[in-house]
């Protein structure tokens, strides 16, 4: 467990960051050389074996957990401008074995992915699209004849019966990084399993994993957040590959793809001297870097050279670009920078968080305060060869993209011109300070940090330094820094909603469903698993002891759990009433953020807040309401009387008010204009609950605008007056406890709640509710209603979802991605209820190509009628949940949110107990009367978005009733936008 001290700055003692730092070097006792960085937080020991890998050890025993991240120093930026998207698809080519693992019989197997090979370089070469198509009929009917000999999904099966979690990898320019979290105790077989996998390639079920690509590349097409950001760096980087090239690559390049160049990119970067190993969590640091050794050591060391680019020209001039689609308007502002560990990094990074720190900077005052803005932000990117620094916003109503680029550059202006208060910089440091406490307190931030470091070819001691950099910044540096970069040398691109004339569509190119072999075992693998592993014992937790309750002066209720780490703090007040009690309570909250008080201005009041580094925040969900403040705990006494002042003496105003009610309704248009919104939030609202809904149960137009400003300050200033209890998470109650006493007052006698609206589900089937959206792909969910939510269905629900629906191991992945290439994303899940009395849910899911979407649902609807059962994937889920389950460990303040939403579903007991046990006895049959008495024969409504103008709509009349809905009757938006009424 990471202790980190925070100690004010004095004259004669400097906080533990700013102590002097040397890089130290060791032997441990085994003989092998480390590095440490004096008065380290995070206490990296850094080793470089013989064959130049880099190995990242960090210690972190707060829970039986290894953060594990394989990474290599190669991305986008390294493929061949004639070959683009190629690191990324080897990325997911990694996930398929080598000649050991995936193959019954790899002799007979490579002579046929020698064949595949070749026929993809014919098809490479040939243009003629009669012939390519022949080729391609080619490649499908030799790649099923090799599917028989493969075993698809073998090592994700691996890694999930290690009870791994978060089993991922991701590319971008330069780097490409192999992402698992595992049970410390199953290190050996990790290590087994990945220093096979990255010892040789074996390009097998290539052409299916090459269509998932490619509907991960419909996916990018259909994201207006990916276009414009892409187009920023085209601007930035015209001849570059940054801006030259994309991660996904371009279609052409997708659909003729070539095995040799994989391999040869391979060949070439996927070497230990261009690689590091990062493990963080609980570990011993001398046997596992002799296990490492002992894994990686024997991979043969070759000379990596990176490709170098000319240097860019500088920019001279505004670039402006625009990108079309379907989502609400937005402007981005970009200026280049120098690279990673450049001096420009840690001033360009001082002045972002002076402009945007989601409080007090210019950009949060200045603009979002005064609501000149729908709302606006900046943050920067550093890679090895350049960097950016963007801006973005979004308009109000009837503002244009011109107008908020110009508000935008204005606050740019100002550091210019050093209009800016002298003791920011200094609060900027601070905060950034309490965010890296944050970040090495926790295992997977801490990895992701060396991360970074490996990439950017850069010393951890430098990393560590860049704060104490920062705060020797002056303001008179900052000003004639920012007049140099900051001028007419920018790029921004204009989100315009409108057709998108650039979008690439192509046909359902016909795949063979391979074989999947899941019966079948490898060589390696039955090995793997006569591998044992030292015993992992769960542990649960006694909530009634964990949770200590002590009262206030005034009787209310604290409750308390220590903070084990460092000096942060945070503090909730909860009143057990919510939106569903009174929906105005909401609404008070939103409009408490832009008001000040008798004393402060609005903006005076973040700036106080932001001075001592202390969050304060009024949320309203659907059945609670929290006020509260976290930070650093020396600070929580002037926090707390901060936010009571506000609580007590926020003032009204009409004009703001006005302004908050155009920013909510302005909301609402871009929302509906968000397809994850219409399909997650609208139409699966809509789906459970049709009519009457707490989504569809909000004020018009016109009742918002004759809503009283000062009701809704006084309905928050009320709010002190209701029931309510504390939770405390932090060192030294006493102290927190006077500062209650001393600040938040309240009546002796508290109000009982309102009463709630109560929403009714509504019975599932015989309904297909279609949107209409401009879009490549569609989206598909089967939705059925289930029994009312039953604590003693927890286990098996749990591990039906592992076996079943979710995990790159599961039978619906299988079945849809791998074998048919039906879907880059597929899933299904049981979703039990989240309090007593609510609904469970049965849940299956497809993303995918219009053309594909009625083999899709077919293939879907055949999974949720019939169960496949697979004694061995049983087996390997069955050991990977309760793996996961005696691996977690409940701590610090997840205790008392975990044991509140126990409570909530008629729970006063840590119950994973009950589930471990109940799981440990379940046989494959056991989950087969699950599935045949929950699942099995379900009424679904049928959730489907997609263009209209693609979508087989006869197809989906098959599965019920179609109604195409309206996105404002989703929302219970107003048709009439003449005066905001959207």
């Amino acid at each position: 467990m990471l202790v980190l001290s925070n100690c004010k700055d004095s004259s004669d003692q400097k906080t533990k960051s700013e102590k002097e730092l040397k890089v130290e070097k060791h032997t441990d006792a085994s003989g092998f050389s480390y590095e440490t960085v004096s008065n380290d937080p995070t206490g990296l020991r850094l080793y470089t074996l013989d064959n130049g890998l880099k190995v990242y050890l960090g210690k972190n025993p707060e829970e039986p957990k290894i953060q594990t991240l394989i990474a290599v120093r190669a991305g986008s930026t390294y493929d061949p401008a004639d070959n683009t998207g190629l690191a990324h698809y080897l990325e997911h080519m990694v996930f398929k074995g080598t000649d050991k693992i995936g193959t019954q019989d790899f002799e007979k197997e490579s002579v046929f992915l020698k064949q595949i090979s070749d026929l993809y370089e014919e098809h490479k070469e040939e243009k003629d699209p009669t012939k390519k198509k022949e080729i391609y009929k080619k490649i499908d009917e030799v790649s099923l004849e090799a599917s028989k000999v493969s075993i698809a999904n073998e090592y994700d099966k691996m890694v999930s019966s290690l009870g791994a979690e978060g089993t991922n990898a991701f590319t971008s320019n330069e780097q490409t990084v192999y992402v698992n979290k595992i049970p410390s105790n199953e290190l050996d077989k990790w290590l087994t399993v990945e220093s096979e996998r990255f010892s040789k390639l074996v390009l097998r079920l290539f052409h299916t994993e090459l269509e998932a690509v490619y509907e991960e590349f419909n996916r990018g097409q259909d994201s207006d957040g990916r276009k414009q950001y892409f187009a920023v760096l085209e601007g930035l980087y015209p001849t570059h590959p940054y801006g030259t090239q994309s991660t996904i690559g371009i279609s052409e390049h997708l659909k003729n793809p070539s095995m040799e160049a994989i391999h040869a990119y391979f060949d070439k970067y996927y070497v230990p001297n261009n690689m590091a190993v990062i493990l963080v969590g609980d570990i011993d640091f001398d046997s596992t870097i002799k296990k490492v050794n002992e894994s990686f050591g024997s991979y043969k060391k070759k000379e990596v050279t990176h490709p170098t680019f000319e240097e860019l020209p500088p920019l001279t001039a505004p670039v402006k670009k625009e990108v079309y689609g379907p989502t609400a308007e937005s402007i981005y502002v970009a200026f280049r920078t120098k690279g990673k560990g450049t001096e420009q990094e840690v001033i360009v990074t001082l002045i972002d968080y002076m402009l945007a720190n989601s409080s007090a900077g210019l950009i949060d005052l200045n603009l979002n305060q005064k609501q000149l803005v729908q709302n606006a932000s900046s943050f920067t990117n550093f890679d090895n060869d350049y960097g950016f620094h963007l801006l973005y916003g979004t308009p109000k109503q009837d503002q244009t993209l011109d107008e908020v680029r110009d508000l935008l550059l204005q606050q740019i202006d100002k550091i210019k011109k050093g209009e800016f208060e002298d003791w920011l910089i200094d609060a900027v440091v601070n905060d950034l300070r309490l965010s890296k406490i944050r970040e090495y307190e926790n295992a997977s931030s801490t990895a992701y940090a060396y991360l970074d470091a490996f990439i950017g070819f850069q010393d951890w001691k430098n990393r560590l330094e860049m704060l104490d950099s920062m705060k020797k910044i002056t303001k008179e540096e900052v000003v004639a820094f920012a007049n140099e970069l900051y001028g007419n040398n920018y790029v921004e691109v204009h989100k315009i909603k409108g057709e998108d004339k650039n979008i690439v569509k192509v046909e359902n190119p016909g795949i063979t469903p391979v074989e999947l072999n899941r019966g079948k075992e490898s060589d390696f693998l039955k090995e793997f698993n006569k591998i044992k592993t030292p015993a992992l014992t769960p542990q649960f937790v006694d909530y009634k002891t964990a949770i200590k309750d002590s009262k206030t002066k005034n009787g209310l209720t604290i409750s308390h759990i220590e903070n084990p780490n460092n000096d942060i703090f945070s503090l909730n007040i909860i009143f057990d009433m919510g939106k569903d009690h009174d929906p105005k309570m909401s609404l008070a909250a939103g409009y408490l953020d832009y008001l000040g008080t008798d004393k402060y201005t609005p903006e005076q009041l973040k700036q106080e807040f932001y001075k001592i580094g202390v969050n304060y925040n009024v949320f309203t969900a659907d059945d609670k309401t929290y006020v509260g403040i976290s930070g650093l705990k020396e600070n929580l006494d002037a926090g707390l009387s901060l936010l009571e002042d506000l609580w007590n003496n926020a003032v009204p105003n009409q004009e703001t008010y006005n302004k908050y009610v155009e920013k909510v309704l302005k909301s609402r248009q871009d929302n509906k204009t968000q397809k994850g919104n219409i399909f997650w939030n609208g139409l699966m609202n809509y789906g459970k609950y049709g009519e009457e809904s707490r989504l569809r149960n909000i004020y018009t137009a016109s009742e918002l605008q004759n809503m009283s400003p000062q009701e809704l300050v006084n309905k928050v200033k009320e709010l002190r007056n209701y029931k309510q209890r504390i939770f405390y998470y932090g060192k030294d109650l006493d102290a927190a406890v006077a500062s209650l006493d001393k600040h938040h007052m309240v009546k002796s006698d508290l109000l009982d709640y309102p009463e709630k609206t109560i929403y009714l589900e509504k019975e599932t089937g015989g309904n297909v509710y279609f949107v209409d959206y401009d879009m490549v792909q569609s989206e598909m969910l089967l939705l059925a209603k289930g029994a009312e939510f039953d604590p003693k269905k927890m286990a098996a629900s749990r591990l039906f979802n592992t076996y079943f629906g979710s995990g790159l191991s599961s039978i619906v992945f299988q079945e849809i991605r791998e074998s048919k290439s039906l879907a880059y994303s597929a899933f299904s899940s049981y979703s039990q209820g989240r309090e007593v009395g609510a609904s469970d849910y049965v849940m299956a899911y497809v993303g995918t190509q219009a053309n594909k979407l009625p083999q899709a649902v077919d293939a879907m609807m055949e999974l949720m009628t019939d169960m496949p059962e697979a004694e061995e994937q049983f087996n390997q889920a069955k050991e990977a949940t309760l793996k996961k389950i005696a691996a977690q460990r409940i701590t610090k303040s997840n205790i008392f949110w975990t044991y509140e939403g126990l409570k909530k579903r008629g729970i006063d007991n840590d119950n994973r107990e009950e589930i471990y046990n109940t799981i440990k006895d379940m046989t494959l049959e056991d989950l087969k009367s699950f599935f045949n008495e929950n699942i099995k024969g379900e009424n679904y409504n049928v959730l489907v978005i997609g263009n209209k103008k693609d979508v087989d709509m006869n197809a989906l009349k098959k599965l019920g009733e179609v109604k195409e809905m309206d996105i404002d009757y989703l929302f219970n938006y107003e048709k009439d936008n003449t005066d905001l009424k959207m």
